[in-house]
């Protein structure tokens, strides 16, 4: 795994964070955490999803091992497995075994982002998918005691999914495509 390596992945997975994540506002609590470079963002040279499960439970131990002050959540990107969203979806299963079988329930859960996300709802072509895609497949590990935190701390965190879909539902597929894909100003 590699850890911040200055390549495309970690440029459009921060892009991405900044622009859509914080600079949309589709998730409130990650803006602070970001800003105070809490965010540990690792690209997995895996490439099955054997060896991207392992690299996932190095990543879980770490971070229930470190200081949330030093790391408040880890982004594993992984480009070269999962690429599709039904096996990644799948795999989802096993990784909430793993958080399980390491007794991490209620103390790490795992969050998902990929580029062809579908909500189990949704059409494959509705732009509501946005706000769960990423550039590459991610898998997010989140502390939820952080989470508690920034939920209590929060008005209204109800109402965030669907401000979340009014926001891309007004910027449409190119809109948002662009917010992400442009190059930097």
């Amino acid at each position: 795994m590699n850890l911040e390596v200055d390549n495309e992945y970690v440029t459009r997975t921060r892009r991405w964070l900044e622009r859509a994540v914080i600079g949309l506002n589709l998730c409130p609590f990650a803006k602070a955490v970001y800003n105070k470079q809490q965010v540990r963002i690792v690209v997995s040279d895996a490439t099955t999803e054997a060896a991207l499960l392992a690299e996932l439970g190095e990543e879980l131990a770490l971070l229930r091992d470190t200081d949330p002050e030093m790391i408040d959540t880890t982004l594993i990107v992984h480009p070269h497995v999962l690429t599709s969203f039904l096996d990644y979806n799948d795999f989802l299963d096993l990784a909430d075994g793993l958080v399980a079988g390491m007794d991490l329930e209620g103390i790490i859960q795992v969050a998902s982002f990929h580029p062809d996300y579908q909500f189990a709802d949704a059409d494959i072509d509705d732009v509501s998918n946005n706000t769960n895609r990423s550039p590459y497949p991610t898998l997010h590990l989140l502390r939820e005691d952080s989470i508690d935190r920034a939920v209590s701390a929060y008005p209204e965190p109800d109402v965030i999914f669907e401000r979340n879909i009014d926001t891309v539902t007004e910027l449409g597929h190119d809109g948002y495509r662009d917010l992400i894909e442009s190059a930097d100003s």
